[in-house]
Formats: structure tokens, sequence, C-alpha cells
């Protein structure tokens, strides 16, 4: 897919078909997210791949706006570990900037996904930590369920030329 239709067609997805997703595909889009920039380099992300139905079902039960899960095929759960950090503060940045490449490269495959925010939540982000497991250390960023869509990727126009400003407000 070209570049720039990926770009415009990417839209968030809640209604999956029962198709897998293979584990190339799930290989490729994790490829992508860690080629995102990260401040001075440091790449604090981890990737949580869940394709077990026993924790994908319940996901909902901790993030009230996550009920696709119950027909995702996989979720990808960003993960900072903040001893990576290298400037301070920045982790929640960089895991944004790898969350938006994995979100691309799933629209570049066909495959829909919607970003659903944990951080900074603690009331999402302690139950989502203890249902991976995470140690001491590891702060979950962001969910995002993935499937094959069961909508339509469509473009909708969102440039706004009056909140662009030169050279000052």
């Amino acid at each position: 897919m070209e570049l720039f239709e990926a770009l415009h067609t990417r839209r968030s997805i809640r209604a999956f078909t029962d198709q897998p997703i293979s584990e190339a595909d799930l290989e490729t889009i994790l490829r992508a997210a860690m080629d995102a920039p990260s401040a001075v380099n440091a790449q604090p992300w981890h990737f949580v791949v869940i394709t077990d139905r026993a924790m994908l079902d319940p996901i909902p039960d901790i993030h009230p706006h996550a009920a696709m899960c119950r027909t995702a095929q996989a979720a990808i759960v960003s993960v900072a570990e903040i001893a990576l950090e290298k400037a301070p503060g920045n982790w929640m940045v960089d895991c944004s900037a790898a969350v938006e490449n994995l979100l691309l490269a799933a629209r570049g495959l066909g495959i829909g996904s919607v970003w659903c925010g944990l951080y900074p939540r603690q009331e999402r982000m302690a139950p989502m930590a203890a249902l991976l497991g995470l140690p001491e250390g590891f702060l979950p960023h962001a969910l995002v369920p993935l499937g094959y869509p069961a909508q339509e990727f469509k473009r909708v126009e969102r440039f706004k030329p009056e909140r662009i400003h030169r050279n000052g407000w």
C-alpha cells in the first residue's frame, strides 16, 4: 500500500472478522513499531503480544472502551521500561511514536487496529500490569486490539488550514 493512502485511511477499527493474523504479519507490525524515533535513541519500549482468547476476553473489564478485544484476533500492549529512559519524562512520547508506527503498519497490511490508552489512568494501568505479569519498573502505555476489519477503511477529511500558523501565532 502506498504510504499516503495508509496515512489518510488509517481509522480506529472496532469490528473484526474471525480471520487470524499471521505470525509474520505480527512481526512486521512489531518491526515497524521498533523503527520509531525516540529521545536520545533510548527505545524504552517493550511489546506484549496477546493472542490467547482467555487473556483477550477479560480486557474490557480492565479498559471500559476495549470491548472490541472480544472479537480481536490479537492485541499488542506497549510497555515502557523506565530504566531505559535517557531523557526523563519522554518515555510516553517514545512509546506513542512506536504505537503510531504500529497502527500504520497494521493499516498497510490491511489489518484493523484501535489505540486504547492506558497511561496515565492508574485504574487501567495497574490491572493491565497484573494481567500481563509486568515486573517492577515496567509501565503499560497503550493497548492496541488488532484484527481484519469487519468495517470499511475510509478517508475522512481532517485538514484544518485555520490551525496552521507560520513564523509565530
